[in-house]
């Protein structure tokens, strides 16, 4: 089964907490603190597996989550960072963004891998507070919170060469011709219901993959058919052989058909015109009257379209010849990396440390997010240094500059999950 759009959920790690600990050795009445760092949570990155053709894996598996870091502990003992989550993807796999469909990254070469979700920093050990004044710090740094984000993954095909046409005019046919790629063929319309990839290696070319795309008909770019979930995987081919059915055998007009999907080209990209193109006339055997080929020739000439070529899929006439102009073509034609316009591209929030500033019905400022949930889950507010500690880190994030913007004045509330004070400069 082709796969080509799953929607997933991923989440990083979480750091781990710093630690709270004292010497406690036999002869040491005064221990000094000794509390480790916490670990670093694990990134979520996605890797190209040149293996996978598909999206497939994604439809049973949904959740992909990365470790957490441990926490610190005694000794200075710190804390061993979580393992990343590698994530295997097919090459050509494009990563958005899924609320807002930008782009994240695209996986376009072999090597490619990218950090879509950093894991969170492990918090620091008391040990790590100690100064000439502050002896025996009893608080510790928290880790900081993991980043989640459900993303879109769509596959779009590396190929060569892409295969055009109206349904059952011998695209499928042509590809089992000239490659190992074992296509499902039959008299019918849209017996091809998911596009299939072969590569062309015969003597004395360069080989090269070549793609069937299906069901791309007029209104494809509307959504008719099966054009629409197709269209995509033609952005990346370098030339395109556009077969239409010479012999009129089932009624239609070859030069109509060989326009209105060229229509459905410019409609979907504008770009996707611009790509070089060869108009192959197939089922020539099937044509009884051979003037016909000359009169669509001159109309397609009309067009812009140069390069027109006559075969039979079916008996192999003419299909080593346009293979080999397929090759020699292709070495003229570079290896474009896809470049997207900047209101196409996902840019991440700088900030990291997420959290939300509102005012309530009352007046109190109200300081929500997992920023505040990690914090106020690693102190003890009761005690005094550790509260110091909290105001110092609030003022470190730019909570406290936040609240200024917003107009707190001093005596005013704050409020962070159950914990509230007032706010004095």
């Amino acid at each position: 089964m082709f796969i080509d759009i799953a929607d997933i959920f991923i989440r990083s790690g979480d750091g781990g907490d710093g630690a709270i600990s004292f010497r406690r050795d036999k002869y040491v009445s005064h221990g000094g603190p000794d509390g480790g760092d916490g670990g670093k949570g694990g990134d979520v990155i996605f890797v190209v597996d040149p293996s996978m053709t598909t999206l497939l894996n994604f439809k049973y598996k949904r959740k992909f989550v990365a470790g957490n870091g441990a926490h610190g502990g005694q000794s200075k003992c710190y804390g061993p960072a979580a393992e990343n989550l590698e994530i295997p993807v097919p090459l050509g796999t494009i990563i958005k963004d899924k609320e807002s469909g930008k782009i994240i990254a695209d996986l376009s070469k072999t090597d490619d891998r990218y950090v879509v979700l950093r894991g969170g920093k492990g918090g620091k050990g008391n040990a790590k507070y100690a100064t000439s004044t502050r002896q025996a710090p009893d608080f510790a740094e928290p880790g900081m919170p993991g980043e989640e984000r459900n993303i879109t993954l769509e596959l779009k095909l590396l190929a060569d060469v892409g295969l055009l046409g109206f349904p059952n005019v011998g695209k499928s046919t042509l590809l089992s011709k000239v490659s190992k790629a074992q296509p499902k063929i039959a008299n019918y319309h849209f017996t091809t219901l998911e596009p299939n990839l072969g590569v062309v290696a015969m003597p004395g070319i360069n080989p090269f993959v070549i793609a069937d795309i299906p069901g791309i008909i007029e209104g494809a770019s509307d959504g008719v058919g099966l054009g629409i979930q197709f269209l995509r995987h033609i952005e990346r081919t370098r030339l395109l052989l556009h077969i239409v059915d010479i012999s009129g055998i089932e009624g239609r007009d070859p030069y109509e058909d060989f326009r209105l999907i060229n229509e459905e080209l410019k409609r979907y990209k504008l770009d996707l015109t611009d790509r070089p193109q060869i108009v192959v006339m197939n089922k020539v055997d099937l044509l009884f009257d051979k003037s016909y080929m000359d009169e669509f020739t001159k109309k397609v000439n009309e067009l812009g379209y140069s390069e027109v070529y006559a075969m039979s899929a079916a008996t192999g006439e003419g299909v080593a010849e346009l293979m080999k102009i397929c090759a020699e073509k292709l070495q003229s034609i570079p290896v474009v990396d896809t470049i997207y316009d900047d209101d196409e591209m996902y840019i991440p929030e700088e900030k990291r440390f997420t959290y939300e500033i509102t005012v309530d019905e009352d007046g109190v400022f109200v300081v929500s997010g997992s920023f505040v949930d990690r914090l106020l889950h690693a102190l003890n507010l009761n005690n005094p240094s550790q509260l110091r500690y909290f105001h110092k880190v609030l003022g470190n994030k730019g909570v406290l500059n936040d609240l200024k913007e917003m107009g707190i004045q001093d005596g005013d509330s704050i409020r962070l999950n159950d914990f509230e004070f007032e706010y004095y400069a």
